[in-house]
């Protein structure tokens, strides 16, 4: 009698009574149609912003790394900052696609396919501050660990640099495998709905001839689940290994123990919000609110919630140890010159934006409203780029030796460098929402079924109906 897979206490993952073809029509329509005004304006605005990156990086490139303003003490500054801030960003989208496959969460369909997207952008982004800031790229090769003939000159494998070398390009790897498989079976949709020959014959080349038959979709599922399998230990590892760059050092305020798993959570924060941001733009200009719903949204607001929390109890833990540990190089780090000092106006904007503004999310009105929601998901970015530009230069311009003290502001080519990967992240973004399926028609069709809302008010109805002749038969006993 019962073939219930799912409460009706829950709310609907689609809205709107939608039938198998409608989902394929709402989702697929908009790569078929031209592009709006809207779009084009962001691809021109993106596409200046990666140009004026790219000749701030040449000037760099020029003239060497002197054009940064890296001085005695801080010798990464701005680099590092943008290098961990990307990659963290990156960190949502395989939580979402994997750790959420894996754990079988329904609401994971309508985001995954755009998180995903983000996480090979934000690599991509990540990836060029530490190649650029070699100063002599053409040398970039000396840290590929290859037989050569340059005798003792070889790579340190003691450096946590290398093994982020490592670590972000088997997670760009499996990433891109994991967001290309399940773009295939969409693929074919688009490349069986093309009225012209070379959209045929462009989609048909990227589904590599799939047809849908029961042996592709076992594959498929099969795949999934291997990547997932391999995905989730990389959530944790990349992070924690980007984490290891600075805390397997000596310096005060970096060498604390707490750092990995603190730096996963800090990774999860700001990923979920950048998802956020991108979500409810992207829902608004193509129309897709039944399928990123409000429930959607409200259910990475709580994940954004306690990952915040983590990272608030994480930097209470480092002001406690910096405290207990006695240590007075450690204790003035943390209370004299990251507290107050010279770049103490940095370490307010990271708790105030990281650790107090989130926890408006404990409001269920709040997790559901999407202005408050794109405000938070931005001021949470904000606070996560303070928290590593924190972490490295509060405490790095004060050291030892009070002769070599200094302030740390960035030149134009640094920032120049920063705003290029957005213009590269944006542009990346556009032309995927124009030629890719946003969302996962495919993964949308298999939750349709049992939680899309005409489902829902069917088993609704028909448990009304189970009640009241449950009564009825209980009055007639009496």
């Amino acid at each position: 009698m019962h073939l219930k897979y799912e409460s009706t206490l829950r709310e609907p993952l689609v809205d709107g009574v939608k039938d198998y073809h409608q989902v394929t029509e709402d989702i697929i329509s908009p790569i078929e149609a031209k592009p709006g005004k809207l779009w084009y304006i962001g691809f021109f605005i993106s596409l200046v912003l990666l140009g004026f990156g790219a000749f701030s990086v040449f000037w760099e490139v020029y003239f060497g790394t002197g054009v940064w303003n890296l001085n005695k003490t801080i010798g990464w500054g701005y680099d590092i900052t943008n290098f961990v801030w990307w990659v963290g960003i990156g960190h949502a989208g395989t939580l979402i696609s994997a750790i959420l496959l894996l754990f079988r969460q329904g609401w994971r369909t309508g985001v995954n396919r755009a998180a995903e997207a983000m996480t090979i952008f934000a690599v991509m982004c990540a990836g060029q501050f530490p190649i650029f800031h070699m100063g002599r790229v053409w040398m970039g090769f000396f840290i590929l660990p290859y037989p050569n003939t340059r005798g003792p000159v070889w790579v340190n494998f003691n450096s946590p640099l290398l093994w982020d070398v490592f670590a972000i390009s088997t997670y760009f790897t499996v990433s891109l495998l994991f967001w290309y498989s399940g773009l295939i079976p969409d693929f074919a949709t688009v490349r069986d709905r093309a009225k012209t020959k070379l959209r045929k014959l462009l989609y048909g080349v990227a589904s590599f001839g799939w047809t849908g038959s029961t042996k592709h979709w076992q594959r498929h599922e099969s795949l999934s689940l291997v990547l997932a399998g391999l995905s989730t230990p990389l959530v944790l590892s990349v992070h924690t290994i980007v984490s290891f760059d600075f805390a397997t050092s000596v310096i005060p305020g970096w060498h604390t123990t707490i750092f990995p798993p603190y730096f996963v959570a800090g990774a999860i924060f700001s990923g979920f919000a950048m998802v956020n941001t991108l979500l409810i733009i992207t829902r608004k200009i193509l129309g897709l609110e039944d399928y990123i719903t409000i429930g959607h949204i409200e259910a990475m607001n709580k994940v954004i919630v306690l990952t915040g929390s983590v990272v608030g109890v994480a930097y209470l833990t480092e002001l406690f140890m910096a405290w207990y540990g006695a240590v007075p190089y450690e204790f003035d780090t943390f209370y004299k010159y990251r507290a107050a000092g010279p770049l103490g106006w940095s370490y307010w904007i990271m708790m105030s934006c990281n650790v107090i503004s989130p926890q408006v999310f404990w409001f269920s009105k709040m997790r559901r409203n999407i202005m408050v929601t794109f405000v938070m998901s931005i001021i949470v970015n904000i606070g996560m780029w303070f928290e590593r530009f924190v972490i490295i230069c509060t405490s790095l311009y004060r050291d030892y030796l009070p002769s070599s003290w200094g302030y740390y502001r960035p030149s134009w080519p640094e920032v120049g460098f920063y705003v290029g990967t957005f213009g590269l992240f944006f542009t990346c973004f556009f032309l995927f929402a124009k030629y890719f399926p946003v969302i996962a028609v495919a993964e949308i069709k298999s939750v349709l079924k049992t939680t899309g809302k005409s489902y829902k008010d069917k088993m609704g109805k028909y448990e009304a109906q189970e009640v009241e002749a449950f009564a009825h038969d209980h009055a007639h006993h009496h």
